[in-house]
């Protein structure tokens, strides 16, 4: 517990998330040199007010991509709770095949996260990092069945305070081109930390027990560590 409150008050110092922060910077200075040059250069301020309403949309909208919400889950009983590792909705919950670790039926539920969602991505359980591995692989629309195989991805199994094995999956998609994974093995992890980041659309899959009771229905809409996806056994 110790260790979780050193790292929440790390996290109260985070506004916008520091893989975005020279994105972020160097947009701002092309908008501003840009937006000079138009103002001096033409007597009229048509094409100054166009561009500014154009790439005004777009930093926006990058601007929400690469936004650091401060988030705790709501209760301090967080025994056998997953919460929604993403921003996002629910596009699969199914039972599945995991031949890459437990080699046995898992439940998957599936979380897409469009471009204009938050990327941050937050641990599902309190536990103990067990395993990391990280895949280079394609970019299919991350919505498909076969990116949760095929994509790019960070996969990270944690071992939670009662012994159970669950798979948190980062999944990089058409748009999105590097999932980046802070996860380490061997170390505590909690809700309210971040897992990681996916740099535009992709998706997050956590494969738990069969068993395990589904707390959220197709096409849902989640909050990262707010929403209680499901409850172990």
């Amino acid at each position: 517990m110790v260790n979780k409150i050193k790292n929440l008050k790390k996290l109260k110092k985070i506004r916008f998330h520091s893989e975005g922060r020279d994105q972020l910077f160097y947009g701002a200075v092309f908008i501003i040199l840009v937006a000079l040059l138009l103002w001096f250069g033409f007597t009229t301020k048509i094409p100054l007010i166009i561009f500014l309403i154009v790439f005004g949309i777009a930093y926006g909208i990058v601007v929400n991509f690469y936004r650091c919400p401060i988030r705790y889950f709501p209760s301090e009983d967080t025994d056998g709770i997953v919460v929604a590792p993403a921003d996002g909705k629910i596009v699969v919950i199914e039972e599945v095949d995991e031949n890459e670790y437990f080699h046995d039926k898992r439940l998957m539920i599936s979380i897409f996260m469009s471009p204009l969602n938050v990327h941050a991505n937050w641990f599902p359980v309190d536990g103990k990092v067990k395993l990391v591995r990280h895949f280079d692989g394609n970019h299919h629309r991350a919505w498909l069945p076969k990116a949760s195989e095929e994509n790019e991805r960070g996969d990270v199994v944690i071992t939670t305070e009662s012994g159970v094995d669950i798979l948190c999956r980062q999944i990089a998609g058409a748009m999105a081109r590097r999932v980046v994974t802070y996860a380490r093995e061997g170390e505590e992890c909690f809700i309210d930390e971040h897992l990681g980041f996916i740099k535009l659309g992709s998706r997050v899959d956590v494969f738990l027990p069969i068993g395990s009771e589904v707390c959220v229905k197709m096409g849902q809409a989640t909050t990262g560590d707010q929403t209680v996806i499901a409850k172990l056994k």
